[in-house]
């Protein structure tokens, strides 16, 4: 897992690209019921960047959640508790 994610290190595309990209490898080899990947790049030129993506089953409440949950997302990652 450690150098798949260090892959994309010089990926050379958008954080929020390479975020979709590591959700739907997730999707395809784990087959989740719903999926999280929230993505925490450290500033280069003191800009910050923390893109957010889920997924949830089609057909399932699952679906309901990721859609009430990236509605519902708190754009501060610092404060989220949960972790």
């Amino acid at each position: 897992m450690k150098l798949y994610l260090f892959s994309f290190r010089n990926h050379g595309d958008f954080h929020e690209d390479c975020v979709n990209i590591i959700m739907n490898d997730l999707i395809r080899v784990m087959e989740p019921r719903y999926i999280e990947v929230w993505g925490k790049f450290t500033p280069r030129g003191g800009i910050s960047i923390d893109p957010y993506c889920n997924w949830g089953r089609p057909g399932t409440k699952y679906e309901q959640m990721a859609e009430y949950r990236l509605l519902n997302h708190d754009l501060y990652p610092e404060k989220v508790d949960n972790r």
